[in-house]
């Protein structure tokens, strides 16, 4: 019951961003709002989230996989060949980020990851997925872990 309040806490603090970016954008740069509302016209209700069962494990090679954890929790451990670029930084690094291969974002549940997919779309990725569920999920499942 913790776990679900603090996850509802935490989706209702990022409609509320969203919400107040949406209204900045409006007011600031008509182009940024022009490019949230293309994108929620476009987003499935899904918002680009896959599933851990939906990725074959010989799929994983094909996606550049960034981890938008913290520099800590990534050397904690990671999924193989991820690349950490914390969830704040994603629009700072884009350009580290590819446009002609699958990408997929995680964190630890898919909350912050969510946001870095959110902004990578609005930028013109059309090819990333959140992990849904992120890395608890990836290790409940009993997936390998890179130290």
């Amino acid at each position: 019951m913790r776990t679900q309040m603090r996850r509802w806490t935490v989706m209702g603090a990022l409609a509320l961003g969203l919400s107040a970016l949406g209204a900045a954008a409006q007011a600031q740069d008509p182009a940024a709002a022009e490019a949230l509302e293309a994108y929620f016209d476009f987003v499935d209700y899904q918002g680009g989230n896959i599933g851990l069962k939906q990725i074959p494990d010989d799929q994983w090679a094909r996606y550049f996989i960034v981890d938008t954890r913290d520099a800590a929790q990534f050397v904690a451990g990671h999924v193989p060949g991820a690349r950490n670029i914390e969830w704040r930084r994603v629009v700072a690094q884009r350009n580290t980020i590819p446009k002609d291969r699958p990408v997929l974002v995680y964190c630890n549940t898919g909350t912050l990851s969510s946001q870095a997919g959110l902004a990578l779309r609005v930028l013109g990725w059309e090819n990333v997925q959140i992990l849904h569920g992120g890395f608890e999920e990836y290790k409940a499942a009993g997936k390998p872990v890179s130290p």
